[in-house]
């Protein structure tokens, strides 16, 4: 499939989404932090549009830097060394970092390659890793956006991230609220 929505239309579909995102946890008393690379704080402020979201949203972090992300998040060293800052390790490490410094209920991590450079054969643009970590539940996605949309733009990257991210987390925090009842 390719990507034939204008940005009008991913808009809408982010801000319906973030508005069912901050209603869910605000009903279900969760609160919510974030740590993002490639979307540099797009999915936050999809989140922080929402009116009333200040009952949910604890804080986020853009950490675009490995510096950043050993210093702020504790993302181990070792880790962006055997997988990369593009990878399900690293994703999950920063989900689970900015989950314990700000003490939310749930937390994102989204690290990916937006482009136009930076991909490679084995990891394309459109290669994004998004981790919910969910009071010590985890679940960590490769969006993999080159396979159902093919060649996008740095723009088209960053707010497709923006709302499976907003997508996985509802159907994440669901998940995992059904099963502790």
């Amino acid at each position: 499939m390719r990507f034939n929505e204008d940005n009008k239309s991913v808009t809408k579909s982010i801000d319906r989404t973030a508005l069912d995102v901050v209603k869910y946890m605000t009903g279900g008393q969760i609160t919510l932090s974030t740590a993002e690379s490639c979307t540099g704080g797009m999915f936050s402020a999809s989140v922080t549009a929402v009116s009333g979201a200040s009952a949910i949203f604890l804080g986020g972090a853009v950490v675009y830097s490995e510096e950043m992300k050993i210093k702020l998040l504790g993302v181990s060293e070792d880790t962006l060394k055997r997988y990369t800052v593009y990878s399900e390790q690293t994703a999950r490490e920063m989900s689970r970092g900015v989950r314990l410094l700000t003490g939310s209920d749930c937390s994102v991590g989204i690290t990916g390659i937006a482009g136009p450079q930076g991909g490679t054969l084995e990891k394309p643009i459109g290669t994004v890793y998004v981790s919910v970590d969910f009071r010590e539940k985890n679940v960590t996605r490769d969006l993999m956006l080159y396979k159902e949309y093919g060649n996008l733009d740095r723009e088209s990257v960053r707010r497709l991230t923006v709302l499976k991210t907003l997508e996985l987390l509802l159907e994440t925090i669901r998940s995992f609220e059904w099963e502790g009842k």
